[in-house]
């Protein structure tokens, strides 16, 4: 596993469980180097497991349970803001016993009659780890008291609470996951500034190519204004194209913060 589960003893036994990625190598000698912010860590609760139903009149000898394994936010927020895709590795018995998700809802549905080990890999976004993390879960399909029929309606769940703690994250990663629902962020680091809300973006430079030997014009609008500028601008190219010009409208780059 590529994180480590701190231990627990029992004065702390309270204590939500917490994995702890390792801190990132100095990556400053790279090419891109990316900027941490150091003393800071980004805490995401998750919760991993299972869920099965028996399935009643419609049971065989070799499938007698609909089963789903998931990896979610603790209370069942996306969390796709910091993982990429998720690897599920099944019983050999099944086909394709390796399933990848890559995209939310991280989560698969098979049927089965036996209980078995899941290996659940997670792989996070670029400036989030390099590294994927193992994580194992155990499938339950039959409640602890089996007295009495099955129910095809109340499920067996067996799931596990973690927190995964990433120290001194990438500067793109903090604000990216900042006042997301299923990040824990404690505090903004000092000096970390984020772009003013109403301010960025509010400004485009348009470049606008005209045939015919006219050359390049540019247009700096207001973001309010620019699909309508979009809008004439398509109208005149194919008013243009009927004739001998080209009116090419083009988004050459936008302005922030002006």
């Amino acid at each position: 596993m590529e994180g480590e589960i701190e231990p627990v003893d029992c004065a702390s036994a309270s204590k939500p469980p917490r994995i702890e990625i390792p801190k990132v190598p100095d990556d400053s000698e790279k090419p891109i180097a990316i900027k941490r912010l150091k003393d800071v860590e980004i805490c995401v609760p998750i919760v991993y497991g299972t869920m099965a139903f028996h399935l009643g009149r419609k049971a065989s000898e070799s499938q007698s349970h609909r089963w789903t394994v998931y990896v979610r936010g603790a209370t069942n927020e996306d969390i796709g803001v910091v993982i990429k895709r998720v690897v599920f590795q099944l019983h050999p018995s099944f086909n394709n016993p390796t399933r990848v998700v890559e995209s939310p809802p991280f989560e698969l549905q098979e049927c089965g009659w036996g209980e078995f080990e899941i290996a659940i890999s997670l792989f996070f976004h670029s400036d989030v780890c390099d590294k994927p993390l193992d994580l194992y879960h155990h499938l339950k399909l039959y409640p602890e008291a089996e007295s009495g029929p099955k129910s095809t309606k109340k499920p067996v769940v067996m799931e596990s609470y973690n927190e995964i703690v990433f120290p001194e994250p990438a500067e793109g990663f903090f604000a990216r996951v900042l006042n997301h629902p299923a990040v824990v962020v404690p505090r903004l680091p000092a000096g970390f500034v984020l772009p003013t809300p109403g301010k960025a973006s509010c400004l485009f430079l348009f470049g606008v190519w005209v045939g015919g030997g006219g050359g390049c014009k540019f247009l700096l609008v207001k973001k309010s204004m620019w699909l309508s500028l979009v809008f004439e601008l398509l109208q005149c190219q194919l008013i243009a194209c009927m004739g001998r010009g080209e009116v090419i409208p083009r988004i050459i780059l936008s302005v922030t913060g002006l």
